[in-house]
């Protein structure tokens, strides 16, 4: 727990959401989801990523083998309206402006942005879905509470619908983001969750994540997901080892 601890300053830059165009990694380290730079090899992306390789409670992972428990609620009070959107080279991420909070029993988090990988990160009993998004979460002493919500295909979703018809098609620096895109409408009626310990699923892969992850899938649009594929063909880190932890559900 000590060194998790002492991994939150790293978290800091790495989810600043309007960082350098390299994404959640350290300015100018170089990272991709393939070849030579994919994730086999972000342990060697700079000193800060050493623990994408050697660390114990790495993210995503399997949910499988749960075990039940009295979870708090999630009390999500967030802005019906983002800040920004921009396309920071890994994926198409929603930035918001201070005001938007998640309580989690005595803990409170303000959100930071929200952000996509395509096919998902987690997988259930081994079954992938064809997205994941991700609704980044920091506290005052540095936490991370990262909700994620898995996506298939089915009934069009009107606010996905506007991500993916406004979003940035080149990399770039953000812009002010439609005001139809409320985050709220993403997510599922049910608040059913997971939790585990874990990190980033990107450079530096800080340990320092409390993951809070939705039981049900949302829905959208088969072509809105291939219009995101467009962009982001695979933009999804590989499922990590589990080393025996434990994951509680709601």
């Amino acid at each position: 727990m000590n060194r998790r601890r002492a991994l939150k300053a790293l978290a800091g830059l790495a989810l600043c959401p309007l960082c350098a165009s390299a994404g959640f990694a350290a300015e100018g380290a170089h990272w991709s989801y393939e070849g030579a730079n994919g994730p086999a090899h972000w342990g060697d992306v700079d000193t800060a990523s050493k623990v994408c390789s050697v660390g114990s409670q790495q993210s995503p992972i399997d949910i499988t083998g749960t075990i039940k428990a009295q979870l708090p609620p999630l009390k999500i009070a967030w802005s019906r309206k983002a800040d920004t959107i921009v396309n920071n080279g890994h994926t198409i991420q929603v930035n918001f402006a201070p005001g938007s909070t998640l309580k989690v029993g005595k803990d409170d988090y303000a959100l930071l942005q929200f952000h996509f990988h395509h096919p998902s990160e987690h997988t259930f009993a081994g079954k992938s879905y064809p997205m994941e998004v991700h609704f980044v979460h920091r506290n005052t002493a540095g936490t991370l509470a990262v909700i994620g919500a898995l996506i298939t295909a089915g009934k069009s979703n009107p606010v996905f619908n506007k991500i993916v018809a406004t979003m940035p098609a080149h990399e770039g620096p953000a812009v002010k983001a439609d005001p139809a895109i409320d985050p709220n409408k993403l997510l599922p009626a049910a608040r059913g969750y997971f939790r585990y310990e874990g990190s980033l699923t990107t450079p530096p892969c800080s340990e320092v994540v409390n993951w809070l992850v939705l039981r049900e899938p949302i829905q959208v649009a088969q072509a809105d997901i291939d219009a995101f594929a467009k962009l982001y063909p695979v933009n999804a880190r590989p499922v990590q080892k589990d080393n025996r932890r434990f994951v509680l559900s709601s």
